[in-house]
C-alpha cells in the first residue's frame, strides 16, 4: 500500500451522525433555549461549515455560558443513547486497510469513548489511536497535535499517512503537517460545502469506492 496509516474523521465521514444524532440533539436544545428559532438540517450543516458551531452558538444565537453548558450536557446525553450507523462500504474499506497491515487512527470533534463505542457497535476494528473532543482546545483539530502525535507514536513520517475528512478543519490540519488529504462528500449534497471542498482539495470523493481506489490502486 502507498500509505501505512489511514487517519479518519468520524462524523459524516465514517458514520452518518449529523442527520441522525447531532441535528436532532441540537433541535431539542433550541426548543428549550430558543423556541422561536427553527433551523433545517441543511441550515445546520451550513452553520457548522461556516461560521462554525461555536460561533453560531455564541455569537449568532447569543448563548450564555450556562446555556452552552446545557447545550453540551444535552448533546452528550443524546450521543450516549444513540449509536450512528456507518456509511455503505466504509466497513469493508476500513477492514481491508487494517488486514493489509495498515494503522487506523481517528481525529474527530466527537468524544473518544463514543468513537470507540461506535466502531465496536458497527463491527469495526478498534482504532490504533483516537483524538477527540476530550483534548485541550488547543490540541483539537485543526491543531497539528493529533497528527504529530500519531507520527511520533507509530514511528512513521507524514508521507506514510493520509487524512480523510468531510470538512475544512481536517484539510487545514493535514496541510499543516504535509499529510495527503482526501475530502469526502457522501453525507449530504449541499452545493456550498461540496463546491468549496472540491475547489480546495486535490482529491474529493463522493462515493466510498472512489476513496478505495485512492487507497489501494497503485
Amino acid at each position: 500500500m502507498k500509505y501505512k496509516c489511514l487517519v479518519l474523521d468520524h462524523d459524516d465521514t465514517v458514520v452518518n451522525s449529523t442527520s441522525t444524532i447531532h441535528y436532532p440533539a441540537f433541535s431539542l436544545t433550541l426548543e428549550k433555549l430558543r423556541p422561536e428559532v427553527k433551523i433545517s438540517l441543511e441550515e445546520h450543516f451550513l452553520y457548522n461549515f461556516e461560521p462554525g458551531f461555536s460561533v453560531y452558538c455564541n455569537e449568532i444565537l447569543g448563548f450564555t455560558k450556562e446555556e452552552m453548558d446545557f447545550q453540551t450536557k444535552n448533546w452528550l446525553e443524546y450521543v450516549d443513547s444513540h449509536i450512528p450507523k456507518t456509511f455503505a462500504g466504509i466497513n469493508e474499506l476500513i477492514w481491508e486497510f487494517k488486514n493489509r497491515g495498515g494503522y487506523i487512527c481517528v481525529v474527530s470533534h466527537s468524544m473518544k469513548d463514543n468513537i470507540i463505542r461506535d466502531y465496536k457497535a458497527n463491527g469495526l476494528p478498534t482504532p490504533d489511536m483516537v483524538f477527540g473532543w476530550e483534548l485541550l482546545p488547543e490540541q483539537r483539530k485543526p491543531s497539528p497535535y493529533p497528527l504529530e502525535s500519531i507520527m511520533k507514536e507509530l514511528k512513521i513520517s507524514s508521507k506514510d499517512m493520509i487524512m480523510v475528512d468531510d470538512l475544512k478543519p481536517g484539510k487545514d490540519m493535514a496541510d499543516s503537517c504535509d499529510v495527503d488529504f482526501v475530502g469526502v462528500g457522501w453525507a449530504h449534497s449541499i452545493p456550498t460545502i461540496m463546491n468549496f471542498m472540491k475547489k480546495n482539495c486535490i482529491n474529493y470523493c463522493t462515493t466510498v469506492e472512489e476513496l478505495r481506489k485512492i487507497l489501494f490502486e497503485v
